[in-house]
């Protein structure tokens, strides 16, 4: 779950419903994808192995508090991880390949010996499917990792944090960036974001289911989280000038 503590309750959002609204910050970005079709699969898809675990909320008995992303315990964690690529490895091979770069990436500075076992297992699929994939496809792997990696980071702000509030999201503290640019969110009103510079190809909106809970435990019901992204008048999208196919 994604957890975003309020004054007296909590909002949880689960990871694939997030992961889906990077699907759609990706589908609207300017620049062309390449491949398209398989990243942006990749991107929509890339938490889907979060469906099982966040299929209920597990509270934490030491903090008090539902577990999250950060704080899940690493075996059923990377157990589930494990599973999710092994599905999108039967959809797409550059998807799968693409989701277990990101997931290793997140792992690869933990030491204990589910988090080593993982990376290795994680490197030898890649290597694996590195070996179906052209040249071109296998060229364009470390941008297209880089742009889930924002499109991620996009969502987990519009999550976590409240309306008007500008702190970025683990594990982005550094900020939204992609290729030496960084975007910066630019609350309008309290159901209006913007990056600068505009990044889209036209405004659109995004809407998140969520769960509530109080302090307590005790449900306090479903709602969603209604957003529009808008681009700022006369501010034509910002392209890369210099993507080409393969290496965008």
């Amino acid at each position: 779950m994604i957890v975003r503590e309020k004054t007296d309750s909590y909002l949880l959002v689960k990871q694939h419903d997030h992961a889906l609204v990077s699907g759609e910050f990706a589908r609207h970005w300017a620049e062309e994808l390449w491949p398209p079709g398989p990243t942006l699969h990749a991107i929509t898809n890339h938490d889907v192995a979060w469906q099982g675990p966040d299929a209920s909320v597990r509270w934490n008995e030491e903090t008090g508090r539902p577990y999250s992303f950060i704080d899940y315990p690493a075996a059923p964690k990377l157990a589930a991880y494990t599973a999710g690529l092994d599905l999108l490895e039967t959809e797409d091979l550059y998807a799968a390949c693409l989701c277990s770069m990101h997931y290793e990436t997140l792992v690869r500075r933990s030491q204990g010996e589910v988090e080593v076992a993982f990376v290795e297992g994680e490197v030898s699929r890649q290597r694996r499917l590195k070996a179906a994939m052209s040249d071109a496809e296998i060229g364009s792997l470390e941008h297209n990792l880089r742009f889930l990696k924002l499109c991620d980071g996009l969502s987990l702000f519009v999550c976590l944090n409240e309306p008007g509030q500008n702190d970025y999201p683990p594990p982005y503290p550094e900020g939204l960036t992609l290729e030496g640019r960084k975007f910066e969110p630019v609350w309008e009103d309290e159901r209006t974001l913007r990056l600068e510079p505009n990044p889209f190809s036209g405004p659109f909106q995004v809407s998140v289911p969520y769960q509530s809970f109080g302090k307590d435990g005790q449900s306090l019901g479903d709602g969603r989280l209604e957003l529009s992204i808008t681009c700022q008048a006369g501010a034509p999208p910002l392209r890369n000038s210099n993507a080409v196919e393969g290496n965008v």
